[in-house]
């Protein structure tokens, strides 16, 4: 890895008030920073907005991979996408930038948690220790995705000062040390003076300050780590773990809790909710994504069980053709009809329920991925309750969340449907735990692709998901992860060699079990 240097985005983007209308004036010159202007109040604003940009917008390929989306019939085949052949070259705007544009959304996840770094450095030099947990949190959650990516990554040593080539840190291990980090971070919040942290209440522009917030975000990302570990415990809870989240008191973030940020969004270019503008329109007005469109797979799941959400999580086309109002395509297809529906006679992935406004908060971790973490967490019997309540909790959740009218009784009736997929109690649901993960894959749609990817990857689920018909697969299956950038072998050849020769089709993640 090419030594991470600090990205100065902070400084191209928000002005020393800190207020969120200043947060995108960018008269500041970004080639002058110096280290008394590097203060944590200034860093965090940009670290959580790119944070969250970054989990909403780069993520299609799982989408695809995962039955969300597919091509629009307006494009050609695309590859590697959807011949899962994947090179050194895809995706690797993960690791490392791919432009040095400010808005890029290929901001990596390297320079954001460098950012995090140097924002963690300064508020423990400065006695701010409030920011610092925040920043454990983000980082939590960045090496996650790493990890989730590529397995062993670059941890212990990534923000070394003088180590150009970093050494890797195994997947389990790095796991394990965030799990310590996020330990630590809620002692952070419970026991810190939040007003003698400067400028915290503006700077945070997710909970602007509230410790109890920041404690039930920090427990959520430690179930979700737990979670993602699920088939190494095996029948073995984790018990030590959750003894800590129990001991902790604050719980984890419950209905109408989802953690999102909100810098001051609005309609102006460069300022647009990062979803919205990825995906529903730009500063003009103009149609800003006509590649992703609705993949049938879980269209059809949806409109075939009576759930409605269909509506939220996908837009009527702008054109319809026969009356196909709602159009999806299969992923991979193969183009051989002329009159094939294009982008404007086909489903959108940005419905009413997602991309409401360009001023709309961006979420980062919702409040309906919570309880259905949570529900999963009971059904295993990690957790006291009643599996039941809490998935039938996470569904309503769900429902009210993407706004749709009546929403608790609506999402009553889908559950009291006597089917597979929609009944708990259903003779056919014998594997509770896959029956859940399958209501929560349903349920984050467009919201978080990548965690569909990842419990595909950890439980099969869902269970008939279609492999690319694309001509060109060629046998191959769903990748199990991503390949090291080329970067890697360019400038940190002997710790990237070390991991070995790895395959997208079988150099599986570590709780990939």
């Amino acid at each position: 890895m090419k030594k991470v240097i600090y990205s100065f985005l902070a400084f191209l983007l928000i002005v020393t008030s800190g207020c969120k209308k200043d947060f995108f004036d960018i008269n500041e010159n970004p080639n002058s920073p110096t280290e008394e202007s590097m203060t944590p109040d200034l860093i965090l604003p940009i670290v959580l907005h790119q944070a969250a940009k970054k989990m909403a917008t780069s993520y299609d390929y799982a989408a695809h991979w995962t039955g969300y989306w597919a091509r629009s019939g307006s494009f050609g085949p695309s590859n590697p996408l959807e011949n899962y052949d994947l090179t050194t070259s895809y995706e690797s705007n993960e690791w490392v930038n791919g432009s040095t544009a400010v808005y890029d959304p290929t901001v990596s996840w390297y320079n954001i948690l460098k950012d995090a770094d140097v924002m963690e450095k300064r508020a423990a030099a400065t006695g701010q220790t409030f920011y610092v947990g925040i920043a454990k949190v983000i980082k939590s959650i960045g090496f996650m995705y790493l990890v989730d990516q590529y397995n062993n990554v670059p941890y212990s040593d990534a923000f070394v000062l003088g180590s150009i080539q970093p050494k890797y840190d195994k997947g389990q291990d790095i796991y394990n040390d965030l799990l310590a980090q996020l330990d630590e971070a809620v002692k952070l919040f419970a026991s810190a003076d939040v007003l003698a942290n400067t400028n915290i209440q503006t700077a945070d522009i997710m909970f602007e300050g509230d410790a109890l917030m920041w404690r039930k975000l920090a427990n959520s990302q430690r179930l979700k780590l737990l979670i993602h570990q699920s088939e190494v415990f095996g029948a073995t809870a984790p018990t030590a773990e959750l003894a800590k989240i129990t001991a902790d008191g604050s719980g984890f973030l419950m209905a109408g809790e989802t953690a999102a940020v909100n810098p001051g969004y609005n309609g102006a270019e460069y300022q647009l909710n990062p979803f919205y503008n990825a995906y529903k329109k730009n500063f003009s007005g103009s149609t800003a994504d006509d590649f992703n469109r609705a993949n049938n797979y879980v269209l059809d799941k949806l409109r075939s069980s009576n759930d409605i959400r269909y509506q939220y999580y996908f837009s009527p086309a702008a054109s319809p053709l026969a009356g196909n109002t709602y159009w999806g395509y299969d992923f991979g297809f193969v183009d051989q009809d002329p009159n094939q529906p294009k982008a404007g006679n086909s489903s959108d992935v940005a419905g009413p329920g997602l991309a409401k406004s360009p001023s709309q908060d961006q979420w980062v971790f919702t409040s309906v991925e919570s309880l259905f973490l949570q529900a999963e967490a009971k059904q295993r019997g990690w957790l006291s309750g009643d599996p039941k309540a809490a998935y039938q909790d996470a569904v309503r959740e769900s429902f009210t969340w993407l706004g749709v009218p009546n929403a608790v009784a609506t999402a009553n009736a889908y559950m009291a449907q006597n089917t597979p997929l929609t009944n708990y109690d259903h003779p056919s649901n014998t594997d509770k735990v896959r029956f859940i993960v399958m209501q929560k894959y349903l349920s984050l749609v467009g919201i978080n692709n990548f965690e569909a990817w990842v419990d595909y990857r950890r439980l099969g689920v869902p269970t008939d998901l279609p492999l690319s018909e694309s001509p060109s697969r060629n046998n191959r299956s769903i990748p199990v992860r991503l390949l090291y950038p080329q970067e890697e072998y360019n400038y940190n050849a002997p710790n990237v060699a070390a991991e070995g020769e790895i395959s997208a089709q079988t150099s599986k993640v570590f709780w990939d079990k």
